[in-house]
Formats: structure tokens, C-alpha cells, sequence
């Protein structure tokens, strides 16, 4: 028969307290009054990590959260300068500026060399592109591409960006002359 103040063999031995229990029955004591108390809450309690989720079904975060993995890409590998830069860009609203960057840097290999040799953009209002040709007649040419050079910029920079292009000839000298030029169709008597 074992005395009953002796320690078993199994519980760690330490210093007495008090009444006659050891540090590690005090903290034993402890621990099972905070069960108890958590069990009358009607928590989980003794199952460590492998506590049950409160909900039955587990939510789409828990379940990525928990998967190992695999071989094909995922939201937790690393990811491309491009890609973070297209993420913060988005967050800050920068997209526009952007693609209008891109579209004036690019212009030469969106549209390729003759026509970037003959007609140059020059600026982008709302999603309406304004395109100055050298002559009329290489604006009246690009107008008959108006689809074509559409395409080939939604390609690059994306559909929705630029939907329409302005295109201009050279500009034409102007008969206007004086500050004090009254508007209408001019002088009759010239023309006949």
C-alpha cells in the first residue's frame, strides 16, 4: 500500500507548500478549476489545437488556410514585380495614367513603324484618343484603320481604355485675321 502524501512516481516531485501539496498539485488544482469553469461556459476545453470550429461548415478562408500545397500556382507563392505593381496601381487608381503611358511609350510597336512615322498621338480625353496625321490624306487613310488600330491597342493595353480615336490632319492656316474678326462664312466678294 502507498502512503498517500508520498508523490507517485509518475508526478514530478517539488517543493511543499502550505498544506502539504507540491507546486506542480497546486497548478493541477488551477488548471482544473479554469476547465471547469470553461466547460459551465460552454467552451471547448482539454482538446489543445484540435478544438472544434464552432461553425459545422468551415469557411472558403479556414479551408485555403489548411490546404497543403501543390504542384499548380498558388495565391501563397511568390508573385512577379509586374504583378504587384498591377495590384497597387489598381488599389491607388493609377490604372489610366498608366495605360496612357504605356500607349504613348508603345505607340511605335502598337501600331508599327509607318504608321507611327506618319501619325503621332497626342492626347487621351476620357477614353477618346486624339491622333495627329502628318497630311490628310495619311488621315484620311488611318481613318479607314480607325478598327484595326482599335484592336490592336485593346490588345495591348486592354479593352474599354481608349474606345474611339480623334484623328487630324496638319493644320490648315487660318483666314482669321485681327482681334476684331466678326465670326460668320467671310468675305463674299472675293469668292465670287
Amino acid at each position: 500500500m502507498t502512503d498517500p502524501d508520498t508523490p507517485s512516481p509518475d508526478t514530478p516531485s517539488g517543493p511543499t507548500v502550505g498544506d502539504g501539496k507540491s507546486g506542480y498539485d497546486l497548478a493541477r488544482a488551477a488548471l482544473e478549476e479554469a476547465r471547469a469553469a470553461a466547460r459551465a461556459a460552454g467552451k471547448p476545453v482539454g482538446m489543445g489545437r484540435s478544438a472544434p470550429i464552432r461553425s459545422k461548415r468551415r469557411s472558403t478562408s479556414d479551408r485555403s488556410r489548411r490546404r497543403w500545397s501543390g504542384a499548380g500556382p498558388d495565391a501563397r507563392d511568390p508573385q512577379t514585380f509586374g504583378q504587384m505593381i498591377g495590384k497597387v496601381a489598381k488599389q491607388h487608381g493609377w490604372e489610366p495614367r498608366i495605360s496612357e503611358g504605356t500607349l504613348f511609350g508603345m505607340w511605335p510597336s502598337i501600331v508599327g513603324e509607318d504608321i507611327s512615322s506618319h501619325a503621332q498621338p497626342t492626347r487621351l480625353e476620357g477614353t477618346v484618343l486624339h491622333v495627329s496625321a502628318e497630311s490628310t490624306a495619311w488621315a484620311t487613310q488611318l481613318r479607314y484603320m480607325q478598327g484595326q488600330i482599335l484592336a490592336k491597342i485593346a490588345k495591348v493595353i486592354g479593352h474599354g481604355m481608349v474606345t474611339s480615336l480623334r484623328i487630324t490632319g496638319p493644320k490648315a492656316p487660318s483666314w482669321r485675321k485681327g482681334p476684331r474678326h466678326i465670326s460668320g462664312r467671310g468675305p463674299r466678294d472675293t469668292y465670287g
